[in-house]
């Protein structure tokens, strides 16, 4: 019997740096307040609405979203890209008889979206969650492994009862994953592949 895993989706299984930078730089014109994308891509798995009250008037946000949300099908899709290893984990786990969800912070409709035009063989979304807060939806799954590239998806991991699986593949360090207690660190999902074959290729 396969062990069921949960993704985070964007540095995990999409790369949508240049996708979300894309996106920003498009929405400067029509902004008040300009945003640093370097900055704000390099904060690449906070909500949508935490990374641009970093910027703007809180009165000025729920227009932002509006805006960023409309460019996003145009003009990021056709930059995201799958990361090293993404398939390969997903065909890992279902080779196994593990079932796949993604609990991202990406809204539903675009995790869906980003999911679908990637490719990706997933069973179920669960989108606009964060940190601990995506732990319901892990559990909800039956997920015995999360795998994300954030220190929050550590804190994801734990909330569902999960094993936390974190990639280096994010804005976080090998070292602040483990630090926030990770249980296996790995460079990417190609090494993924690798600890969760052997991991299921145990006999009971």
């Amino acid at each position: 019997m396969g062990i069921n895993v949960g993704f985070d989706l964007d540095l995990t299984l999409a790369d949508t740096r240049a996708a979300i930078a894309a996106v920003y730089e498009a929405m400067l014109p029509s902004l008040h307040t300009p945003i640093d994308v370097a900055i704000a891509v390099s904060r690449i798995g906070w909500p949508l609405e935490d990374e641009l009250a970093q910027w703007l008037p809180a009165d000025e946000i729920p227009a932002a979203v509006a805006l960023y949300r409309s460019l996003y099908p145009v003009i990021a899709l056709p930059a995201t890209v799958a990361m090293p290893g993404a398939h390969e984990a997903l065909a890992a786990v279902r080779a196994a008889g593990g079932r796949i969800i993604v609990v991202t912070g990406k809204n539903p409709r675009d995790a869906r979206r980003t999911v679908d035009a990637l490719g990706l063989d997933v069973d179920e979304i669960a989108g606009s969650v964060f940190g601990a807060d995506k732990g319901a939806a892990i559990a909800a799954f039956g997920a015995a492994v999360y795998v994300g590239d954030h220190v929050a998806d550590v804190e994801a991991a734990r909330a569902g009862g999960a094993i936390s699986v974190a990639v280096a593949t994010g804005g976080c360090t090998p070292a602040q994953l483990a630090e926030r207690g990770a249980d296996v660190v790995v460079a990417d999902l190609t090494e993924f592949v690798s600890w969760y074959t052997a991991r299921t290729s145990i006999p009971a």
